[in-house]
């Protein structure tokens, strides 16, 4: 190579060099964008799913826990709307299937204005999935299959591994697993969505109430005591399945912060962390801070 190759080449990797020294400046001046990701980790392995698909999760996997059904329960409702759906709301589907769970009212699920509640058609699932004998024991395709009726009867085996995990961090059962990657809040929280919320996805299980101000903030205590009542009288890991069902539903609700037996996850951090102020709520109880 010349000296004028050899010369233009070093200017190449200068260039390149700073360039690169520049970008590597703004990262570290300007941090990451919030991926409105959340995750759920089992054995080492963590599952992803979007804010939008982790709001309706939580829904699905509470509605099995205040029904008293299993785990399994859960992990099985997961899978199926993860095929059916993505785990969103959808207003279409192959003919007249819509929904979470891509429930027809032609064949006599309800109506469309019914099947498009989230809680009504993910009642009607359990409804038909509690009807088939032994469906704890059945693999997660055969008990999916036996309430569907999908026209792709093994497609739902693919979700079990990430349906798994989230229902076992959604029933409790898989303690601070659960975790949201969440920019600033849209707005403010209001403490009366967050009541509403509660009353939609747990029924009478779990009672909200107001506590007091934080900061410019305001905490909602969730009472877990009904909870643990239907799910065999399990204190700690009812609190744990509304912790990480809150979590689940921040981004919707304006959570800023949760707390809950000594552990903490809030918008800024990656993980559940122990509380640093050592002011965890009352046993059974999870407080939420709502952003100002």
């Amino acid at each position: 190579m010349s000296r004028l190759g050899c010369a233009a080449l070093a200017a190449v990797v200068l260039l390149a060099a700073a360039v690169g020294g520049v970008v590597w400046f703004l990262d570290d001046a300007h941090p990451r964008a919030a991926s409105r990701t959340c995750t759920a980790t089992l054995d080492g392995t963590p599952w992803s799913l979007s804010a939008d698909q982790a709001d309706n999760a939580a829904l699905i996997a509470v509605t099995a826990t205040q029904r008293g059904l299993p785990a399994r329960a859960a992990t099985i409702g997961l899978a199926t709307a993860l095929q059916e759906s993505r785990l969103i709301n959808i207003d279409y589907g192959d003919r007249d299937s819509i929904g979470l769970f891509q429930q027809r009212p032609s064949q006599g699920w309800g109506t469309v204005e019914q099947i498009m509640d989230p809680v009504y058609s993910t009642g009607k699932f359990y409804d038909g999935l509690v009807r088939v004998p032994g469906y704890t024991e059945l693999p997660v395709t055969e008990a999916a299959q036996a309430v569907q009726r999908s026209g792709f009867p093994d497609a739902y085996a693919q979700h079990e591994g990430r349906s798994r995990a989230w229902a076992s961090a959604l029933t409790g059962y898989s303690p601070a697993v659960l975790h949201c990657d969440l920019g600033p809040a849209a707005g403010p929280g209001d403490p009366d969505a967050v009541a509403a919320r509660v009353q939609r996805d747990f029924g009478g299980t779990v009672t909200p109430a107001v506590d007091a101000a934080a900061g410019d903030g305001v905490v909602v205590v969730l009472d877990a005591a009904g909870l643990a009542g239907v799910s065999g009288g399990d204190a700690a890991r009812s609190a744990w399945a509304v912790a990480q069902w809150a979590v689940a539903t921040a981004e919707a609700l304006g959570v800023e912060r949760v707390d809950v037996a000594g552990g903490r996850w809030d918008r800024t951090a990656d993980a559940w962390t122990p509380d640093p102020e050592g002011d965890r709520p009352a046993a059974g109880t999870v407080a939420l801070t709502l952003a100002p």
